[in-house]
């Protein structure tokens, strides 16, 4: 647990981690609606390489940390290259050239070649998803949207608490299997545990919301414990990633 707050601490006073929450987001959305502009293979995979550097030496992320979390996604991207190569259109074409033949199954090079394209993007998005969530605290995301997208704050901080109670369903069904256990029905899973669960999240955000009403949120002008400012890296970062973005799309041409 320390090993691991030392590590966010150091993502957080990296150089991405000081820029502003909207400033990653805006690079990243404007990535990935440039990746949607065409169909070469090159772009995204331009897009991701320079993501993960930037996310190890900027974003002072530990390589350990990236590949746990691109792991699932990469395979996932491995899934879907596989599943288009082998029920991909193009295989029942029969103008199209063919690589190989197993059985009935026919695979042609530009099933392979879309498929690839299709995976490259999606390698390309978990790239610069899992940088942008490991080097963005999720409190300062929502202080950026408050203060500087102008976000109500009864909405973004409603949010943020909703997000954070997450892992609090894994506690609640542990306290809720336990109880169960003492009745004498047995640990095991059952279908009633989800209403046990959908009470406590009831109650939960019952009690938040009272908490948020009593704080005053949405009811005027508010003071911030962390003010969120532009500074001149956030229009560095801004003008690197459009150049990023126009290398890319001029490898694409």
């Amino acid at each position: 647990m320390i090993a691991r707050r030392a590590a966010a601490d150091d993502r957080d006073r990296s150089v991405l981690g000081r820029l502003s929450p909207l400033t990653k987001l805006g690079i990243a959305v404007v990535w990935l609606v440039g990746m949607a502009l065409g169909t070469q293979l090159a772009p995204p995979l331009l897009i991701a390489a320079v993501a993960l550097v930037a996310g190890v030496g900027l974003g002072g992320i530990r390589p350990g940390d990236l590949i746990r979390a691109l792991v699932p996604l990469w395979s996932v991207a491995a899934v879907v290259v596989i599943s288009n190569i082998v029920f991909g259109a193009a295989n029942t074409d029969a103008s199209a050239t063919e690589v190989a033949r197993i059985g009935p199954l026919r695979v042609t090079q530009e099933a392979i070649a879309t498929a690839t394209a299709v995976g490259a993007r999606v390698i390309a998005i978990a790239s610069v998803g899992v940088v942008f969530a490991l080097t963005t605290e999720p409190t300062r995301l929502v202080d950026a949207l408050v203060q500087q997208a102008y976000v109500s704050d009864r909405f973004a901080y409603g949010a943020l608490a909703a997000y954070q109670a997450v892992p609090r369903f894994a506690d609640d069904l542990a306290t809720l299997r336990q109880a169960r256990r003492i009745r004498g029905l047995g640990g095991a899973w059952h279908p009633r545990l989800l209403i046990g669960l959908l009470v406590l999240a009831i109650r939960h955000g019952d009690r938040v919301a009272v908490a948020m009403d009593a704080r005053g949120f949405g009811s005027g002008p508010r003071t911030h414990y962390r003010v969120v400012h532009w500074t001149w890296g956030d229009a560095i970062a801004a003008l690197a990633g459009v150049l990023v973005l126009g290398l890319a799309l001029a490898m694409a041409r």
